[in-house]
């Protein structure tokens, strides 16, 4: 449901724009928000939490999540409907930023590669057919009955994470400190440049640090 609500606007940006009295311009700017969000929120969410038990703040992201789809969908203003966006933002942040540990922590050791390759099969598939699926039933219902449509999964979604998840406590309180020590490890900062370089040169720096 996050991936979905991240990408499902791709695809719904005419009739959002229309609806809204903006540009498609304006309205792309929808997803861009989101993402600037998500960078801010991964780089501080293990910070900001502390000693918070984890299965609460992946509830209440969740809950932010839900608040968000609720705010696109009754978007007054294209100022509301970037609200809404900003706060998936924190959302998507957050959940790559624990989603790795918390599973980890779920599973028993010998289950983690299987347990990752669900959560990332499952993230790529909703990336997949997100925007045709949103295009597809926005052309039918609307947009706006789009994202009505995906609050009541989210909802559930909500009370399943409060059952099913058992208490999470924080095993150690993290800081920026050690968020920017990572940076003097040279294998990581190479991969750090090359995620965010162009294809060209990502293929010669992870060459070398394979080969190292």
């Amino acid at each position: 449901m996050l991936i979905a609500s991240e990408f499902m606007p791709v695809s719904l940006l005419t009739p959002m724009a229309e609806g809204l009295h903006a540009t498609e311009g304006q309205t792309g700017q929808a997803i861009s928000i989101s993402g600037l969000f998500a960078v801010a929120a991964s780089m501080i969410i293990t910070t900001a939490a502390g000693t918070l038990n984890r299965k609460w703040v992946l509830v209440a992201m969740t809950a932010v999540m839900l608040i968000s789809l609720m705010l696109v969908a009754a978007a007054p203003s294209f100022s509301v409907l970037m609200l809404g966006r900003a706060l998936l933002g924190i959302c998507i942040g957050g959940f790559w930023a624990l989603a790795t540990a918390v599973i980890m922590r779920l599973v028993p050791e010998s289950e983690v590669p299987r347990a990752l390759a669900l959560m990332y099969g499952g993230q790529a598939i909703a990336a997949a057919f997100a925007a045709p699926v949103g295009s597809y039933l926005g052309g039918i219902l609307g947009w706006r009955a789009v994202f009505w449509a995906l609050t009541p999964i989210v909802a559930i979604n909500l009370v399943w994470h409060v059952i099913a998840l058992p208490s999470l406590p924080a095993l150690q309180r993290q800081d920026f400190r050690t968020m920017f020590g990572l940076l003097k490890r040279p294998y990581f900062l190479r991969g750090l440049v090359a995620s965010g370089a162009r294809p060209s040169r990502c293929l010669p720096i992870c060459a070398r640090s394979w080969s190292r």
